[in-house]
């Protein structure tokens, strides 16, 4: 495995509302499905052997539009448990869960979601999960695609660079978004992050990170 592209899924209605959603099982939206279908064409001439997927519809529709382009099934990942918060507005929240909500804002790494996980749980679980395509694909060339969630993949960004979750806030990922680790020696490199460039058609065109190839 020479790369590893951790990609956010594509854009859903709750994300435009801005609705805590972690383990709900909201689809795509219309732009969402163009997304997909934008990044599969995008990732087409990649060398891909391998695309793994939150099993929520909003990624899994998503990994699928990369992985029919190389004739591969989709495996299995899961997002953070916002346990209480699932479901709610964030303007919800806010004011149910106040000082709470506050300290999500400063220092998400303190927050256990009432009900639910905290960034430090969904860590584990998170690399754990990479180790083990580490395990099964360390001795290959190409890319492995991990489509999965904002919050899983900021969290895997953070512990990929050697940052605690308390770096947090400090990482933007957009819907769609491609982030490219190098990995080589038992070590991954950041080499792009936050691709959207290819979304330009559906106008949610962002940075264009290096690296995909």
């Amino acid at each position: 495995m020479s790369r590893i592209l951790l990609v956010r899924h594509g854009e859903t209605a709750w994300n435009v509302e801005k609705v805590f959603r972690g383990r709900i099982d909201i689809p795509l939206n219309e732009r969402g499905l163009k997304q997909a279908e934008l990044l599969g064409e995008h990732l087409s001439d990649e060398d891909i052997i391998a695309v793994y997927s939150s099993p929520l519809r909003r990624a899994l529709g998503t990994a699928e539009e990369v992985a029919k382009h190389h004739g591969l099934r989709v495996e299995e990942l899961v997002d953070l448990d916002y346990g209480e918060w699932q479901g709610l507005l964030h303007g919800t929240v806010r004011e149910k869960y106040k000082e709470l909500y506050e300290v999500w804002l400063k220092a998400p790494h303190l927050v256990r979601m009432p009900g639910g996980e905290s960034l430090g749980d969904l860590r584990k679980r998170a690399i754990g999960f990479v180790e083990r395509v580490v395990r099964r694909y360390g001795d290959r060339e190409g890319a492995v695609v991990l489509v999965s969630h904002r919050v899983v993949n900021k969290v895997l960004i953070c512990a990929l660079l050697g940052l605690d979750n308390s770096h947090f806030w400090k990482i933007k990922i957009d819907t769609c978004g491609i982030t490219t680790f190098a990995y080589k020696g038992g070590r991954f490199v950041l080499v792009g992050h936050n691709d959207t460039c290819f979304l330009r058609p559906v106008g949610t065109a962002g940075t264009c990170g290096a690296g995909t190839k």
